[in-house]
């Protein structure tokens, strides 16, 4: 017998205060299981319960402490940053389309990472290391990573900046 996820969603954002739980929950279950069937597979990827309840606690602490923000842009942002991080880069843009195909209306909630940006970018100068975007936005989530998470992994080739990130 499957568990049904959806039922299990709605509960959790019920009890993480959120009103518009039946929408969301729908929303939540649709796109974890577009992602499991159109993004790569890739050893690191999971789009089972347990990520899905990740997602569901990271929108509860969301809500909690930005009370003022819109339910579905609290969403929007715990699910984008619990899930953008281990992605490869071909399956970010499909991520984004499916992000587009299911929040039609609304726009991803701007993170003010701006402070972090500039110290992540001076201390890879100051080491004489090449001032990479992809890098920079890797540190970044890489922070929000284990911010939001117990542990973590870096996973990645020889020589593709895991060390520096760390």
């Amino acid at each position: 017998m499957a568990p049904n996820f959806q039922m299990i969603c709605k509960i959790s954002l019920m009890s993480g205060g959120f009103k518009q739980n039946e929408i969301l929950s729908k929303k939540v279950n649709t796109i974890y299981e577009l992602m499991k069937k159109q993004l790569s597979k890739q050893t690191h990827y999971d789009f089972g319960m347990r990520a899905i309840k990740s997602v569901l606690n990271a929108s509860a602490r969301l809500k909690r402490e930005m009370g003022d923000m819109d339910e579905i842009t609290v969403m929007i942002k715990a699910i984008r940053d619990m899930n953008l991080p281990k992605f490869v880069a071909e399956d970010v843009i499909l991520f984004d389309n499916l992000f587009i195909d299911l929040f039609p209306d609304c726009e991803e909630p701007e993170n003010d990472n701006d402070a972090l940006q500039i110290e992540i970018e001076e201390a890879l100068m100051r080491h004489n290391l090449q001032l990479n975007e992809n890098l920079v936005v890797k540190i970044m989530q890489l922070y929000e990573s284990n911010v939001t998470r117990h542990g973590n992994m870096l996973v990645g080739l020889t020589m593709s900046g895991k060390t520096t990130a760390w």
